[in-house]
């Protein structure tokens, strides 16, 4: 199973994006705090809608406590000063891609103690960075897609008929 480590999110929105994501793909969604909202606010459930139940989800009251629990993670860090992109990460099974907040991204230190499992999507240099649930949707699907999308569907009712 795929794991999404959100480290100190701020927007509602984007982590209610990102639930979704997690729960179409069948990916754990790990929540480093402190949030930036109220898990139960109106906006993080909307973006998600229907989909919360389905979201195999883990809090932590910060990132020691998320080490504690998840020892010797297989991590990989999204962060855009990272040294080489996504494509270059061979991504296994029950693999952690973790980002940061979004007005700060992942803390120093951190990128420093993982400086060879950090990676970036590649941009214009002039952008700052992408959005966060965009950033998750990217690396999710190329690490699903490395694994051979495991656990989910490979047709869509298209390929039932002829149009």
């Amino acid at each position: 199973m795929l794991n999404i480590v959100l480290v100190e999110p701020e927007i509602p929105m984007n982590t209610g994006n990102i639930a979704r994501t997690c729960a179409a793909t069948r990916s754990r969604l790990h929540l480093v705090k402190p949030l930036g909202f109220d898990i139960s606010d109106k906006a993080v459930k909307r973006a998600g809608l229907d989909y919360w139940p389905m979201v195999d989800l883990r809090v932590y009251e910060n990132l020691d406590h998320f080490f504690r629990e998840n020892p010797s993670p297989d991590l990989w860090l999204a962060t855009t000063k990272a040294p080489r992109d996504y494509t270059q990460a061979a991504f296994r099974p029950d693999c952690f891609l973790m980002f940061g907040k979004e007005t700060a991204g992942l803390p120093e230190d951190l990128r420093r103690r993982y400086y060879d499992r950090c990676l970036r999507i590649p941009m214009r240099p002039d952008a700052r960075s992408l959005n966060l649930a965009n950033s998750v949707a990217v690396l999710a699907y190329e690490a699903l897609r490395q694994q051979g999308f495991p656990g989910l569907s490979g047709q869509g009712e298209m390929a039932q008929s002829k149009l």
